[in-house]
């Protein structure tokens, strides 16, 4: 199973601030080994209950837009029954559920199957926790 199913984790430092990672380039490098120009399926999973992944535009400001719409959508406040952790950190358990823990996405000759200017990327707004893993497996 092997030549069809390949597996890599990554280990990632978010720091202390609440972040959008892109880990476009992470994937890819992965692929040029796993797929070798064979079609299939990345799937990528962030095993953290306070962390998600998104497909979308950075560096032109889309990625300061999510966070500012996830402060909307989750403020940082004590409204959270969820208490443990640095003030409003029961709104991190809830994110998964905006901004989903995986992602699967269409592998062409080996190569990301992306639009033009979309990206894989990590979303966390934990402060308390800067280490985080993402696995990248490949079917195909």
């Amino acid at each position: 199973m092997s030549d069809v199913f390949t597996t890599r984790v990554l280990n990632l430092s978010t720091g202390t601030a609440e972040r959008v990672l892109d880990i476009t380039g992470d994937c890819e490098s992965f692929l040029r080994e796993a797929a070798a120009g064979r079609d299939g399926l990345l799937n990528v999973f962030v095993p953290h209950a306070t962390a998600g992944i998104a497909v979308l535009e950075t560096g032109a400001g889309s990625d300061d837009d999510l966070l500012a719409a996830l402060h909307t959508l989750l403020p940082a406040d004590d409204r959270w029954q969820h208490r443990h952790g640095s003030p409003g950190h029961g709104r991190d358990h809830v994110l998964p559920a905006l901004v989903p823990p995986h992602a699967t996405l269409p592998v062409l000759g080996g190569r990301l199957e992306l639009g033009t200017w979309q990206s894989v990327c990590l979303v966390d707004t934990n402060k308390d926790n800067p280490e985080r893993k993402v696995r990248l497996s490949f079917l195909g």
